[in-house]
């Protein structure tokens, strides 16, 4: 395995997906399969209401997010969008560890919605890429996303292209 190129973090909103959803769900890395008895078992243990992000915010609430990780970690962002419910980020090599970068990431918006109540899933999804191919195809992942709002691609101006992806 080469040394990572990037990393793709995803965050979701507090009770919007959660273990056991229909749609499948992440536990150590895997996808795992729905089950609606431990979804009901972890949405009646929850002490709010499931909280989406507004969508007439999302662009402030990503330059929020993107900013703090530039500013605070120093970090190449190469890919960033905000949904109601999750965000992905795709960012540089980093050398500080990933759990930092989520809670950075998880800070500012938290911070710019000037939130008093859970707005985060406690856990982030991470995914490492190793080569070309695999941060490119992350990369355009995150930005279909942004496409599919009727967005730009990299809709916010501290979004960087790798080295080696070219424009």
């Amino acid at each position: 395995m080469g040394r990572t190129l990037g990393t793709m973090v995803t965050m979701t909103t507090y009770g919007t997906w959660l273990r056991g959803d229909r749609r499948g769900w992440i536990d150590d890395g895997k996808l795992m399969p729905a089950d609606p008895e431990l979804e009901a078992a972890d949405r009646r243990r929850m002490k709010f209401a499931p909280y989406y992000l507004p969508r007439e915010r999302l662009l402030e609430l990503g330059d929020a997010l993107g900013r703090g990780l530039l500013q605070e970690l120093r970090l190449p962002i190469y890919a960033l969008t905000m949904r109601s419910c999750h965000v992905h980020v795709v960012v540089a090599a980093v050398r500080v560890p990933i759990a930092e970068v989520a809670k950075c990431a998880k800070d500012k918006v938290r911070y710019a919605l000037g939130a008093e109540r859970p707005i985060w899933g406690g856990d982030y999804d991470k995914r490492f890429c190793f080569d070309l191919p695999s941060l490119r195809n992350r990369i355009r992942y995150v930005e279909r996303h942004n496409e599919e709002d009727g967005l730009p691609a990299r809709p916010w101006e501290f979004v960087t292209v790798p080295r080696g992806l070219g424009e």
